[in-house]
């Protein structure tokens, strides 16, 4: 069977965008084939917005999603394999996904990317909860 992971995609872009809430995508940066201006890539990941507003040509494919996009005014054109989103989400409430690893295999492409290092131990105490953007 093909991965799923390009149809739950597309629904929930449709679903944020259906909302009136901008679509933001984190994209693997070693992903082979990932065309992206690697001087954003913060810890081997990119944030992008992929809002209608913000997108010309805007292709949500099986295989890869491409867009126009300016950076600091620069033109530039996109491509991101479907199996290098690891997220989809609304910018203005987090509402989205995080695609695992089961739904992102599928393709032979993956390039061999270092282990993200271990989160450091919780403190003792009382626990606390923080919204992560």
């Amino acid at each position: 069977m093909t991965p799923n992971q390009p149809y739950l995609f597309r629904a929930f872009y449709d679903w944020i965008v259906d909302n009136d809430l901008t679509p933001y995508i984190v994209v693997d940066a070693h992903y082979a084939g990932t065309q992206i201006p690697q001087e954003f890539v913060q810890d081997g990941q990119i944030v992008l917005n992929i809002s209608p507003n913000s997108t010309g040509n805007l292709q949500l494919g099986l295989e890869h999603i491409m867009f126009d996009a300016r950076f600091g005014g620069v033109p530039r054109n996109i491509v991101v394999p479907c199996p290098a989103v690891l997220a989809i989400y609304a910018k203005e409430n987090g509402a989205g996904t995080v695609f695992t690893v089961e739904e992102n295999i599928g393709s032979d492409e993956i390039e061999e990317s270092p282990l993200p290092e271990a989160p450091p131990k919780p403190k003792k105490g009382k626990p606390r909860l923080t919204v992560v953007k």
